[in-house]
């Protein structure tokens, strides 16, 4: 990590200019901005130091380690990370083209298979890459999939979740999003890493053939209910040979 101390309203460490605000988080905002030299675009993750406590310190060391292991062209680059006295920045590759639910959001019944395939299979390279690693993502979902249009690739995000695994070793942490978790995470119980990740797989593929997410129900209690049954439809437009 970079010591530095940010450089006027706006510009961290003079060297990059901070724009609009992209997202926001619990602890963290990320922004837009612009290298003062290059011009290059990033995203940037800006962290307030004082509202880290212990655990979501943990957790972001654990974001940065595995972001840095895992170099892969389908999951965005972390290029810096720049240390300041009341906050910490994550320099990321910046996507050009939004992220796979709003891109699902505008095709309703879902994309047409063959496209699908296409980005389904680079969101399944990156993740198995991540699993040689022994890098588990635990909070895969279309939002985490950015599109780089420039460069004709999906690329996955945010890590906030991950964290190193040994095989055969259980984990026993919750997280994640409702909709996308596998069972035995929702139940608390121990689980295999790789597995929950696969389980999430499943639910984009189903999100990008059909449109819409299997277990979305009303309210939570009835899509934990549905997940915990495995109970979704495949609607009649979908192929056998998808469907299987």
């Amino acid at each position: 990590m970079a010591g530095a101390q940010g450089c006027g309203e706006g510009k961290i460490a003079g060297l990059y200019d901070l724009e609009r605000t992209l997202g926001k988080g619990h602890f963290a905002v990320v922004k837009l901005a612009r290298h003062v030299f290059t011009g290059q675009r990033v995203a940037v993750k800006v962290i307030d130091k004082s509202k880290l406590a212990g655990e979501a310190a943990g957790q972001l060391l654990q974001e940065v380690r595995c972001m840095k292991l895992v170099q892969h062209p389908n999951v965005v680059r972390l290029y810096e990370v720049i240390d300041t006295h009341a906050k910490l920045y994550l320099i990321l590759e910046l996507g050009d083209g939004g992220d796979m639910f709003d891109h699902i959001m505008r095709h309703e019944g879902g994309l047409a298979e063959p496209r699908a395939k296409h980005y389904f299979a680079q969101i399944v390279h990156a993740i198995s890459y991540c699993h040689k690693l022994h890098v588990v993502h635990r909070d895969l979902k279309p939002e985490n999939v950015v599109f780089f249009q420039e460069q004709g690739v999906v690329k996955l995000t945010d890590f906030g979740f991950s964290n190193r695994f040994q095989p055969g070793k259980m984990l026993t942490t919750s997280c994640g999003s409702l909709a996308y978790s596998a069972p035995e995470i929702l139940l608390g119980d121990e689980y295999d890493a790789p597995a929950v990740d696969i389980w999430s797989l499943g639910v984009i593929l189903y999100m990008l053939v059909c449109g819409h997410p299997p277990f979305q129900e009303a309210n939570d209690s009835e899509t934990l209910t549905m997940i915990m049954d495995c109970r979704y439809t495949v609607p009649p437009h979908v192929s056998a040979q998808c469907a299987e």
